[in-house]
Order: structure tokens, then C-alpha cells, then sequence
């Protein structure tokens, strides 16, 4: 099967993952198995969810974020957009869509929704997000 056929794959990293708040908007269009992944930047806590960062404090750092690799049906891009306000280059957006590699394994690449900076937001100690989430409630 070609890349076409498998899909587009994307790293997630909050909301996302399975088990959390939103995994169910993903779910239907997940096409293969995920897959474990680290990415250069840092996490921030937004709140509910967080949000990814790369900005030059997370490159002078070399903070790296853990999460999963999805191989989602293209149609499945297009809603994750709609959940991330990602309107398109040059428009105003919540997220920003942009293409990373995987830092241990350069075969995986594929889109993440970050942030350009930290909005002042509060910095996540932990580099996985359930990790975090687990550390403030106790369970």
C-alpha cells in the first residue's frame, strides 16, 4: 500500500491520545496502529489540554515532547483543523500545523499543532501529558 492509501500521519500529544477528552474526534479516522514518538518542544498547560511549543526556549533546552504517531484517514486532517483552529498559512490561528520528524526515529514525520510561544502560559515539567495530568490529580 502506498502513502496515499495509508493516509497522513500526525503526532498527538494531549487532548488527542487515547483515554483523554478528545480521542473520540480522532478515533474513526485512525488507520493503522500508533505509534510511540518524541518531538523537539515543550509543553505548556493551556487548562484542559495543553499546547506544544517551539519557540528558542525549548531549542536552548532541547525539551523534547513524548506522544503517538496516528496514520488518520485525510478527512481526518480536515476535522482536526476545524478542533485546532488551524484556518491555513498566513491566517490567524489558534494552532499552527507544521511537518516535524520523529527525534529518535527520522523514517516518522508527519504534522503536530503547536504553538510559535508560550502565551504565558504555565510550563509542564513532565514531557508526556498523561504523566502530568496524573501528577496534579493523584490518579
Amino acid at each position: 500500500m502506498n502513502k496515499r492509501q495509508l493516509g497522513v500521519r500526525v503526532f498527538v500529544y494531549g487532548s488527542l491520545l487515547p483515554g483523554l477528552s478528545n480521542h473520540h474526534v480522532v478515533l474513526p479516522y485512525i488507520r493503522d496502529t500508533a505509534v510511540s514518538g518524541v518531538i523537539s518542544g515543550r509543553l505548556v498547560d493551556v487548562g484542559e489540554y495543553p499546547a506544544a511549543v517551539r519557540d528558542l526556549a525549548s531549542r536552548i533546552r532541547t525539551s523534547v515532547i513524548q506522544g503517538l504517531w496516528l496514520t488518520i484517514d485525510p478527512s481526518g486532517l480536515v476535522l482536526l483543523d476545524e478542533l485546532e483552529e488551524f484556518y491555513g498559512i498566513e491566517e490567524l490561528n489558534d494552532y499552527e500545523r507544521i511537518w516535524v520528524r520523529d527525534i529518535h526515529n527520522p523514517n516518522l514525520e508527519g504534522w503536530v499543532y503547536i504553538w510559535p510561544e508560550d502565551r504565558s502560559c504555565p510550563a509542564v515539567s513532565e514531557v508526556f501529558w498523561p504523566d502530568y495530568l496524573k501528577k496534579l490529580t493523584g490518579k
